[in-house]
């Protein structure tokens, strides 16, 4: 089954969910409103809010109270998106400009710290303490995983722990939380959560891995954005990791990102040296084992229907090019 399949099947709940998202961001301030605006029109895969609504499938499934955490989770994201496109000096993101590049930095600060505190005004009306304590959480390690990215830009010199540990806390938890919190607000059992959070932390790994790669061996017209962004903002990612322990790809790359200015001709070099190195095929190895836990982790889990879908979506993480 593919990715498209799964989503045609959920259309009309998806959709439930992007009126939401849409009524959720609203408000009488209009330059807010318009920057909110903005970054939810432009699309995404919403792939949390579908992690969460399948998940809902392992209990008592119900729109409404999935909702609350589906829509919560995904304004996170955007929020972090955000912030993420300041610090990143980003100008575009899925093909449009970022808030930061069609307003300013501080429009985009203001918006971000607006939808994480509209996201935590979802998720309040779910009386679910644990919850709530499992999304804080959650957030907390996020912010902490983007202080260490922040902390280790144009560090040739981290490991490659560095850079898991770091993916964790940004990009992996938040979708092992989009599972096992779609679990918990159905009413499924404690053990079908921390199954499915188990498949979220490893999907959500190799989803992260994937992109990595991604971002060096896609288009800009697959990408929304100038491949190798990563590398001109000073993220170091794994298969960029594994690449400069030659060091003739090592030297390249340290010419490419030394300078205050990108020096688009070595960066291009850089990028052309890391494309033909060993390092992506090594950065794709670990996504597939992570892809591989991520589906023995559903073993347990009850033959249904949102079973096999998670294990379709996991394979299409594992073969994406978008």
């Amino acid at each position: 089954m593919k990715l498209l399949d799964i989503y045609a099947k959920m259309t009309e709940d998806i959709q439930h969910i992007e009126r939401r998202l849409d009524e959720s961001v609203r408000t009488e301030e209009a330059e807010l409103n318009a920057a909110s605006l903005h970054l939810l029109k432009a699309g995404g895969k919403r792939i949390r809010p579908v992690f969460v609504l399948l998940a809902g499938r392992f209990g008592t499934y119900d729109l409404d109270r999935l909702s609350h955490v589906a829509v919560a989770l995904e304004l996170i994201h955007m929020a972090t998106l955000v912030h993420d496109d300041v610090i990143d000096d980003a100008a575009t993101r899925r093909g449009q400009p970022t808030v930061k590049a069609k307003w300013d930095e501080r429009i985009a600060m203001y918006t971000g710290d607006y939808i994480l505190g509209k996201a935590l005004a979802v998720a309040a009306q779910l009386e679910r303490p644990d919850i709530h304590r499992i999304l804080s959480k959650a957030m907390v390690q996020m912010v902490i995983g983007e202080m260490e990215q922040f902390r280790l830009f144009y560090r040739l010199d981290q490991s490659v722990r560095d850079y898991l540990l770091r993916i964790r806390r940004k990009t992996a938890l938040l979708i092992a939380v989009s599972c096992q919190l779609g679990a918990l607000a159905a009413g499924a059992s404690d053990r079908a959560a921390q199954r499915l959070y188990a498949f979220g932390y490893n999907a959500g790994m190799a989803f992260q891995i994937r992109d990595d790669i991604l971002d060096l061996m896609g288009t800009e017209q697959q990408l929304g954005k100038p491949p190798g962004s990563d590398m001109r903002q000073g993220n170091v990612t794994l298969p960029v990791l594994y690449a400069i322990r030659d060091e003739r790809v090592r030297e390249a790359v340290r010419a490419a990102t030394n300078a205050e200015r990108p020096d688009e001709a070595a960066l291009a070099r850089a990028i052309e040296l890391v494309r033909s190195s060993p390092g992506i095929e090594e950065a794709d190895a670990l996504s597939r084992r992570y892809i591989d836990k991520a589906i023995r982790a559903l073993d347990e889990l009850p033959d249904i229907p949102a079973k096999d879908d998670f294990e379709a979506i996991a394979n299409f993480i594992a073969e994406r090019a978008y």
